[in-house]
């Protein structure tokens, strides 16, 4: 590398699933050469995967021994890390605007910033969408961040040991907890609350019981649960949740959300001690004004083929956050496999934008989806070029599948040797903890 020649900065922002990896990726090939300057943007200090948050949420997920922390992320591969939320943006002066930094108190860690760029990668993924459902921001937990998972599990344990004083015969429903949007998170979600039920009786809570004195509630407005997936998934899915004594409403829209429970556009009335809303998803706000950048609807930031944004080819965005188009006209779903297979592209095509190459178009390949329903079962359909359709798959095959998707990130992550480490911590850390995290 000449002496004086200019670094480019490449600024990622958002370290989930596909942003973390395009910033391990982009560490590995250009900024341990020294070719460019990698930095990770993230409100956050550690990064968790977010197909786990159901069972953080029920307590079954040790985030503790499993989240990446991004400060040894930074080191082991050759990139820097920043915490702070975007605010805003100058496009003119290539640079970033980041929110003062506050601690739990309220009291400033760090001042507003500025953190210039040569490209920026937009890769802050999505949040629920409650359509202006009223009642939903105030009784209802949306189930799409680790804090958000935190919540809902303190929430849980603090209305178990709520219903143990209460003077009710078994059966009369001491807790109820309502899911709204049977969707994957909201379908495993329910899974994994009677799965920790069962668990949680026998650490005290003996009146805590999934087939009587808890009910689960699973509410869609949909003809279906898991309409987004193919028929057939869901009605094995919807089969196991019936045996498990959850409660499945189809074609109910919520129209308002309380604090004694649910209201239906039928007149049908769900009274819940803990609502959890997990119905659509849109990106942020702040995107639809952020720059004069290209939108849709849902906040998407607008990108072509090749990942760049349809108004500013410094810019690119990826994940759940992007509105990617398809060869057959639709868009690239909002899916971890999709920002999975994003990520290499994309970090191939900024290392062609800093040569001055063509950039590659994106082409999504989908391999199915699997559905874990606890330790219960799992459901999946695979898609792929052999098999005509789909290929059905369920039970211990399923979820060894849907481990090893698990086990794919990490790789991502971590690299091979590191991998079989994490892996054999995970099975000698079973031997020790309680199987469901109890505060």
């Amino acid at each position: 590398m000449n002496e004086g020649k200019h670094v480019p900065r490449i600024v990622i922002v958002g370290g989930g699933a596909g942003g973390l990896e395009l910033a391990t990726r982009l560490g590995d090939r250009l900024g341990r050469k020294k070719r460019a300057e990698v930095v990770l943007v993230d409100s956050q200090r550690t990064h968790i995967w977010k197909p786990l948050l159901h069972q953080l949420a029920a307590g079954s997920y040790d985030s503790h021994a499993e989240e990446i922390e991004y400060l040894a992320q930074a080191r082991w591969h050759h990139f820097q890390f920043r915490q702070g939320r975007l605010a805003g943006i100058d496009r003119d002066s290539r640079e970033i605007l980041l929110a003062p930094l506050t601690n739990r108190d309220g009291g400033e860690v760090l001042p507003a910033r500025r953190l210039a760029y040569d490209y920026l990668v937009i890769a802050i993924g999505s949040h629920t969408n409650d359509f202006g459902t009223p009642g939903v921001a105030e009784h209802a937990i949306c189930l799409d961040s680790p804090a958000a998972a935190r919540e809902f599990h303190e929430r849980l344990i603090d209305a178990c040991l709520r219903a143990q004083t209460e003077q009710v015969q078994a059966g009369d429903g001491r807790l109820t907890v309502a899911i709204i949007g049977a969707g994957a998170t909201g379908v495993e979600l329910a899974a994994e609350l009677h799965a920790a039920a069962q668990v949680l009786g026998s650490f005290g809570l003996e009146h805590i019981d999934p087939d009587s004195d808890l009910k689960i509630v699973l509410v869609e407005a949909s003809p279906r649960i898991l309409a987004a997936l193919p028929e057939r998934l869901s009605v094995a899915a919807a089969a196991e949740l019936r045996k498990l004594s959850v409660e499945i409403h189809s074609n109910e829209r919520v129209v308002e959300v309380s604090e004694a429970g649910v209201r239906m556009r039928s007149g049908k009335f769900i009274p819940s001690t803990l609502t959890v809303w997990a119905a659509g998803i849109k990106a942020a706000d702040f995107l639809k004004d952020f720059g004069g950048l290209e939108t849709n609807r849902i906040n998407q930031l607008v990108v072509d083929t090749t990942l760049r944004t349809t108004r500013d080819e410094r810019i690119f965005a990826f994940g759940d956050c992007a509105a990617c188009p398809t060869d057959s006209g639709s868009q690239v779903p909002a899916r971890a496999q999709a920002a999975h297979q994003q990520a290499p592209l994309l970090a191939g095509n900024i290392e062609r934008a800093i040569a001055g190459k063509p950039l590659k178009p994106f082409r999504f390949q989908d391999y199915g989806s699997l559905v874990s329903l606890a330790s219960y079962s799992s459901v999946g359909s695979l898609m792929g070029s052999l098999s005509k359709g789909s290929l059905f798959v369920e039970g211990q095959i399923a979820k060894l599948m849907y481990w090893g998707l698990h086990k794919q990130h990490q790789m991502a992550m971590s690299g091979l040797f590191r991998t079989i480490l994490i892996t054999w911590s995970e099975w000698l850390d079973r031997v020790h903890r309680p199987k469901i995290k109890l505060h």
